[in-house]
């Protein structure tokens, strides 16, 4: 059930956004050099690695680590990076990780590869069983501001509470923290 309502939403938000998505690209493209989307290895369900999309917002040879982890993020960041960031336009392109099944729209956010205290605790609370989502329970009650046991302890209680009900209330609140730039990083 939770595969198809992600299929369904998936091929009506890419029709939604297509046209978005096209004119992020192009501006992607003419404002910074370097390819449009960045390939991020992500840490999927049952720890598989895959590689997730985003719209490139950071300069080319950033390093890769999580953004709250670099001495000065914005000295990084291209010229649009902050709007995409801050409008979440940058994450449009996972689309392709939901239709691939290699994501869904509510879940645990992918962890970096890199990013093992994440990975190693989220796989003590069996929450490396679930399919990661675009958006989740952690991640709109707090987001990167989370230490991460606490952000662990949100991704458990989702794989205790989930359901079409909670995904939808989960979707709802997501909607209204984009519009209100609510805890959205640089």
């Amino acid at each position: 059930m939770k595969r198809l309502f992600d299929l369904i939403l998936a091929i009506c938000a890419a029709v939604v956004f297509g046209l978005p998505l096209g004119l992020v690209a192009v501006l992607v493209r003419l404002t910074s050099k370097g390819p449009v989307l960045y390939w991020s290895d992500r840490v999927g369900r049952d720890n598989s690695i895959f590689r997730m999309p985003k719209f490139r917002t950071m300069r080319v040879g950033t390093p890769a680590v999580a953004t709250h982890l670099l001495a000065d993020p914005v000295a990084h960041l291209t010229s649009i990076g902050s709007f995409l960031r801050k409008s979440s336009l940058d994450e449009l392109p996972q689309l392709w990780s939901i239709l691939k099944g290699d994501m869904s729209f509510v879940g645990p956010r992918p962890a970096l590869f890199n990013q093992e205290d994440l990975i190693n605790l989220r796989t003590r609370h069996g929450v490396h069983e679930l399919v990661p989502g675009l958006t989740g329970w952690a991640q709109i009650n707090g987001r990167d501001e989370l230490p991460i046991p606490e952000k662990v302890k949100l991704d458990a209680e989702y794989r205790q509470r989930r359901s079409l009900g909670f995904d939808l209330l989960i979707l709802w609140r997501t909607f209204i923290k984009i519009v209100t730039r609510d805890g959205v990083s640089h």
